[in-house]
């Protein structure tokens, strides 16, 4: 998919939206891109100069909850919004910052009509760098 398709799959936009590639969509799992600039708007704020740049953990939770969405929407069939209502086992391990390509990789773990659970990973170069489990609510 690209940035196109994924604006018309989830309704989000700049600032807000941290997909900019679907690589893989294979059944029930979804790999997506995320290139991490210096550019993005959360960098002035969190740890500002001359501290280091690093991508705030709430956003790479959001980024995994954006291709839980787009997993669950393939896995549906794309009916309804897929809404945040469980981040599970959070995990960061190292941290993210510009120059980075952040890798999510997604798999479906339950899919309901109203609910799904999806497991995230986050990887930077190979290296694992978060990990969660993601529950969406969608409205019937």
């Amino acid at each position: 998919m690209d940035i196109e398709e994924i604006k018309d799959a989830i309704e989000l936009r700049y600032p807000y939206l941290l997909v900019d590639r679907v690589t893989e969509c294979d059944g029930e799992k979804l790999v997506a891109l995320k290139n991490v600039t210096i550019n993005e708007p959360f960098f002035q704020g969190h740890f500002p100069e001359p501290g280091p740049s690093i991508m705030p953990g709430t956003m790479i939770v959001e980024g995994m909850a954006q291709v839980s969405g787009l997993l669950a929407g393939k896995v549906l069939g794309g009916e309804g919004i897929g809404y945040l209502v469980g981040v599970d086992g959070a995990k960061f391990r190292r941290k993210v910052t510009p120059g980075d390509q952040l890798v999510l990789k997604a798999e479906m773990n339950k899919a309901r009509s109203t609910l799904c659970k999806v497991n995230v990973d986050a990887y930077v170069d190979e290296e694992l760098v978060a990990e969660a489990k993601i529950t969406l609510a969608f409205e019937e």
